[in-house]
């Protein structure tokens, strides 16, 4: 695939995510996908899919921009932000991520998305996160319950 393929690809994704498509956003993905970010640290196939379904349907007072994105043949990038409701605090988050794509047969095979989990936490959690944001036990709290949110989230499907 070309590089504006890829391109067109990574805006398509943005785009569902924005219009909160889960299903659109997970059939950007190849079958043997592996996506990582600081609260779904190695998530593999259908996961991916239905962690941004879930999030996605989710998501409370949510908006998405995007932009900086490139690609050629091989890897892609983006710069994106989303504002939401953290659902289990109802505390606004304004999350500034970059992404990193691998692509194989004209899908994503490797998304890897990096932000400021300390800021994140701040945000969503109030004092725990201003507090501990920055401890590996909180991130690993962090983890541990999106990890079982999104089990729950599977076993209802």
């Amino acid at each position: 695939m070309s590089a504006e393929q890829h391109r067109a690809l990574i805006t398509r994704f943005y785009e569902a995510f924005a219009r909160k498509d889960g299903a659109a956003m997970a059939a950007c993905y190849h079958r043997d996908a592996r996506f990582s970010d600081p609260a779904f640290p190695n998530l593999r196939g259908a996961e991916i899919g239905a962690m941004w379904t879930m999030l996605c349907e989710r998501a409370q007072d949510f908006s998405l921009s995007f932009k900086d994105v490139d690609a050629d043949a091989e890897r892609g990038r983006a710069h994106w932000e989303a504002k939401y409701l953290f659902s289990k605090t109802g505390r606004h988050v304004h999350n500034i991520i970059d992404a990193q794509f691998k692509f194989k047969d004209g899908l994503i095979v490797e998304h890897d998305d990096r932000f400021d989990f300390w800021r994140w936490s701040r945000q969503a959690l109030g004092a725990p996160g201003v507090l501990l944001g920055w401890s590996g036990f909180l991130r690993g709290k962090v983890q541990a319950e999106a990890a079982k949110g999104l089990a729950a989230f599977q076993r209802k499907r």
